[in-house]
This record gives structure tokens, C-alpha cells and sequence, in this order.
């Protein structure tokens, strides 16, 4: 976890997994590098916000896998859910609901799926298709402590693989490209970005 320059509350929180996703941002805004999975980024949230003064919003910018072909380019997130966690055994078990699909920033968004794994299984890539356009390691989490937190959070993904068994080759090809669209898509939608 690394947190650049002070939070306030007036202003937003870039919130990112890793350096080589922020390498392109040229701003005076806090930046929070949270490490990759979900357990990085829900402690590494958790705990920087525990710590205040709460920003205005979180902004989540960051790469993700297309689930669906054709998908490329920065997309907004409406809706984020989890994929590795059993939440109908739960249910059956407790008779709760662990994990329930959570709506951030755009309503009109696409689907994020987030879990533990890098996906590069096709198998895999089918059967979360049947229910997301898209695929990280690090929305869930953050979805959750924000909204523990009662700041308003946006989920901003640039498509960097697609999900399937060159995942892992194509983003280490395409992280750098997908940072400079982040970058740039912040540049023109963050307020006090410069």
C-alpha cells in the first residue's frame, strides 16, 4: 500500500492497484496504490479512509479483462459483483446473503466481476460472461469500503486483455497503453485533476 500526497475532504481519492497502472498520472490528487486482490485493496482502502479526512469520492482507475468480444477501450461501471465467492451455499448455510451484487457510480454502467483470480481460462471466461461485460481483482473490495464508508465511489476500467488464455502476455503488452487512456480519461473527468 502507498498513499501519495495528503486526502481532503473536498477532493477525490485516486484509488489503483498497481504503479504500472498509474505511471501516466501527472496530478496534485492523493493516489492510493492498494497492491493487486481483493484482500489488498478492501484493507488498504479500508484502512486509509479509517484514517481521514474522507475525500469527496473515490475513483477507481484501473485495467480489466473483457469477458465479451469486441470490448475495448475505458469503460464506467454500473454495477460490480463477485465470482469466487459461493454466496447460494452461504445462503443455504446461514439463510444470508454474503456478497450481494453492489451498484456504483453509473447506473447505466456495465457489469465488473471481481475476484482472486487472473482469468485466462475460457471456461472460466463463458461462464462469467453469462452475467459481466468485464473482469478485475480489485472492484468488489473497493465497492464495499466505500460504501462502509459512506463516500461515493466510480469504477473506471480500460480494457488491457481479453480474459482468455493470452491474458497474462497481452496485459503486460497493453499496461502501459492502458494507463495512458486512464490518464487521460482522469484528466478530462476528475475534478481537480490538475
Amino acid at each position: 500500500m502507498h498513499l501519495g500526497r495528503k486526502m481532503t475532504g473536498d477532493r477525490p481519492l485516486l484509488v489503483l492497484a498497481v504503479q504500472e497502472e498509474a505511471q501516466y498520472l501527472d496530478t496534485s490528487l492523493p493516489v492510493l496504490l492498494t497492491g493487486m486482490g481483493k484482500v489488498n485493496a478492501a484493507t488498504a482502502l479500508a484502512a486509509t479512509l479509517a484514517r481521514g479526512p474522507l475525500p469527496s469520492e473515490i475513483i477507481n482507475l484501473g485495467t480489466a479483462g473483457a469477458l465479451r468480444p469486441g470490448l475495448s477501450g475505458t469503460h464506467l461501471v454500473g454495477t460490480v459483483t463477485q465470482h469466487d465467492l459461493d454466496s447460494a451455499t452461504l445462503r443455504a448455510l446461514t439463510g444470508q446473503t454474503y456478497g450481494p451484487p453492489l451498484t456504483v457510480g453509473d447506473p447505466g454502467g456495465l457489469t465488473l466481476a471481481t475476484g482472486d483470480s487472473f482469468i485466462s481460462d475460457e471456461t472460466d471466461r463463458a461462464r462469467l460472461a453469462e452475467h459481466a461485460s468485464l473482469v478485475d481483482m480489485e472492484g468488489y473490495a473497493l465497492a464495499t469500503a466505500a460504501q462502509q464508508a459512506g463516500v461515493p465511489l466510480r469504477i473506471v476500467k480500460h480494457v488491457s486483455d481479453d480474459a482468455g488464455e493470452e491474458a497474462a502476455r497481452s496485459w503486460r503488452e497493453t499496461v502501459a497503453q492502458c494507463a495512458r487512456a486512464l490518464a487521460d480519461w482522469a484528466h478530462h473527468n476528475v475534478p481537480f485533476y490538475a
